[in-house]
């Protein structure tokens, strides 16, 4: 069977070119996968968009109808990046079913992703950062609602600190956050997760790996876990405008081997998701995207 892959148009809310948030990135993914040979009909699955039973889960009551609604305050929005609109409110909802659609594939199938999602900085009781909902937070608890998972680890390899998903999950024993990140980039006040590593600026590829791969075991001992939880950022990329990380194409392509290459030989399932990535060169970022899918699809 071919990687199961969730992807929906609306995840591309159409924003303008210049904007900070590169949204046209995620039409440019699917074409980079395409080109690749990884979007054949078995392979694609269209979310639907999550409802609010699942967001409020994770998220206040008040902001999950805020934002559906589309009647964020203009702090928050602020806070977020960009206003709240039909189309962003849809692209969120959207985003996170996606993440709870490529984790049920990945509980039956050991590994699938979302070609969004890992939006890490959306906290309880509101977005930020770029980000509206939490949607790995939200799975993981829909997971755990539904009995479909007891023990749930995130390991999250964006750039920045997974704060959002600290804030939501910190007080929930059965999921362990993991977050390595840059020590001196947003968010500037961090939230604790159940572990973190914080690396200097220009890491590069070599001391990354070796980091990465010291830190494996020890999450693999921490307890049988049902599922991964993967957040592929790629704004830990030399040439990504908000990382400075300094990892190559090859350095990503090594993390994510590792990673998901560690888990799977224990037959834990992988969900992966996008996260992060910021440059002006919108198709070479969606080629970095990209990797994540044609690594996972060598163990699909």
């Amino acid at each position: 069977m071919p990687l199961q892959i969730v992807h929906h148009p609306d995840y591309d809310a159409g924003f303008a070119v210049n904007h900070r948030f590169p949204m046209s990135k995620y039409k440019l993914l699917m074409e980079a996968l395409g080109a690749r040979g990884l979007t054949g009909p078995a392979a694609l699955n269209v979310p639907e968009p999550a409802p609010a039973s699942w967001l409020k889960l994770a998220h206040a009551a008040g902001y999950v109808d805020q934002v559906l609604a589309c009647e964020v305050p203009e702090k928050i929005e602020r806070e977020i990046g960009f206003p709240v609109g039909p189309r962003v409110s849809l692209r969120a909802q959207l985003a996170t079913g996606g993440t709870v659609l490529a984790a049920r594939l990945a509980l039956l199938n050991g590994i699938a992703c979302n070609t969004a999602g890992g939006s890490h900085h959306a906290r309880r009781a509101q977005g930020a950062g770029f980000c509206t909902f939490n949607d790995v937070a939200v799975a993981s608890l829909v997971l755990l609602a539904e009995a479909a998972a007891s023990n749930i680890l995130i390991v999250d390899l964006d750039v920045h600190q997974g704060d959002g998903t600290a804030d939501i999950v910190g007080e929930e024993r059965r999921v362990f956050t993991f977050s390595m990140h840059g020590d001196r980039n947003y968010p500037t006040r961090k939230i604790a997760s159940d572990l973190d590593i914080a690396l200097p600026d220009g890491t590069g590829d070599a001391a990354y790996l070796e980091r990465l791969d010291g830190v494996l075991p020890e999450l693999t001992a921490k307890a049988r876990w049902d599922i991964v939880f993967y957040n592929a950022g790629v704004d830990v990329h030399a040439e990504d405008r908000l990382g400075r990380l300094s990892l190559s194409n090859e350095g990503l392509r090594a993390r994510d081997d590792m990673v998901i290459r560690h888990f799977r030989a224990l037959g834990i399932p992988v969900c992966g998701v996008i996260g992060g990535g910021y440059s002006t060169d919108v198709a070479a970022l969606a080629a970095r995207h990209s990797i994540l899918f044609e690594v996972a699809s060598g163990f699909a």
